[in-house]
């Protein structure tokens, strides 16, 4: 019975990439450059990103937003919906740097998708976070008042959601969070940050359902997946991971009455040079909380600290 179970909800998600790639294959294409963006490596895209994005978002057709090969600059932006394009494509080529300075940040986010149906973000394109400079002082660990760092990509209340084929670079925080998103598939991606570099976890998550992560490579100075309560529903697979600290549920139990983990797979993924491979962690001390139905199975550990642990301190 759990195998067929699984087997439809690959047919689902298989299903639902398919349809999402028709729609980006017949969209109306809005090129930054049309927009005043140049691939000069200098000149902030932010204004032309966000006037082809309007202009995409606004189409009653199937719509895509396009970054072409080159270099360019991108200070904060958010992309917002809910828009009247049916499905709307994000298609990056080139090389997004954010700027290098973490001060110059006035939000938590760097690259923000946001109450959208239907987004495809895809192409052989990198975000790169430049966070060398924010790895050097994030003293986060030892002090509960520091600045957030932003995310390099927050992906806030989505639904239908496909990702793949990009890189993300050298973030400053998490590389990609997800909050409250529904039904999303991330595929064939790479995520890269030294091992070294201070919580750059690789995708973090929480009060979202449906997620498939698939057929990707991450390397980071943290948590190459952390689950964070109100995951439901998360199936990983063909995953490499290392360097960094593994696949980890929580930490949970921070707040009181937070919201159950439950439908967690994790398997056929391999784990190298990396500091844990599958754990469980809760704060100390922790209020009651559920975290249940949680499977490891198929793992490859190569030179792995503690391959697989639970830990409540």
């Amino acid at each position: 019975m759990k195998k067929k179970k699984m087997d439809l909800k690959w047919k689902q998600w298989y299903f639902m990439c398919i349809v999402l790639a028709s729609r980006v294959a017949e969209a109306h294409v809005f090129d930054v450059k049309d927009f005043g963006g140049k691939a000069d490596g200098k000149t902030d895209i932010s204004k032309a990103l966000l006037s082809a994005w309007n202009n995409a978002c606004e189409s009653l057709e199937p719509s895509t937003v396009l970054i072409p090969e080159g270099t360019y600059f991108l200070g904060p932006v958010i992309l917002q919906g809910p828009c009247k394009s049916p499905s709307i494509g994000f298609q990056l080529e080139g090389v997004v740097q954010a700027p290098s300075n973490p001060f110059v940040f006035k939000t938590d986010g760097w690259t923000v998708f946001q109450y959208i149906n239907g987004l495809t973000l895809f192409g052989k394109g990198t975000f790169d976070g430049q966070g060398q400079i924010a790895w050097n002082i994030n003293n986060c660990a030892q002090n509960p008042n520091c600045k957030m760092l932003p995310v390099s990509l927050r992906f806030n209340f989505l639904n239908n959601t496909l990702i793949r084929d990009i890189t993300s670079l050298n973030s400053k925080n998490f590389h990609m969070n997800f909050l409250a998103c529904y039904d999303m598939t991330v595929q064939h991606i790479n995520i890269s940050a030294p091992g070294e570099s201070a919580n750059t976890d690789g995708i973090h998550m929480g009060s979202s359902a449906r997620i498939n992560i698939t057929d990707t490579v991450i390397a980071t100075g943290d948590d190459c997946i952390s689950i964070g309560p109100g995951t439901r529903n998360l199936t990983v697979t063909k995953v490499v991971c290392g360097p960094g600290h593994g696949v980890s549920v929580g930490s949970l139990g921070k707040y009181k009455d937070e919201e159950e983990v439950s439908g967690i797979s994790v398997r056929n993924c391999t784990f190298i040079n990396t500091q844990n491979g599958v754990r469980i962690k809760t704060w100390a001390s922790s209020p009651a909380g559920i975290a249940s139905d949680i499977i490891f199975e198929d793992i490859i550990m190569q030179n792995v600290s503690n391959p697989v642990i639970l830990d409540q301190e």
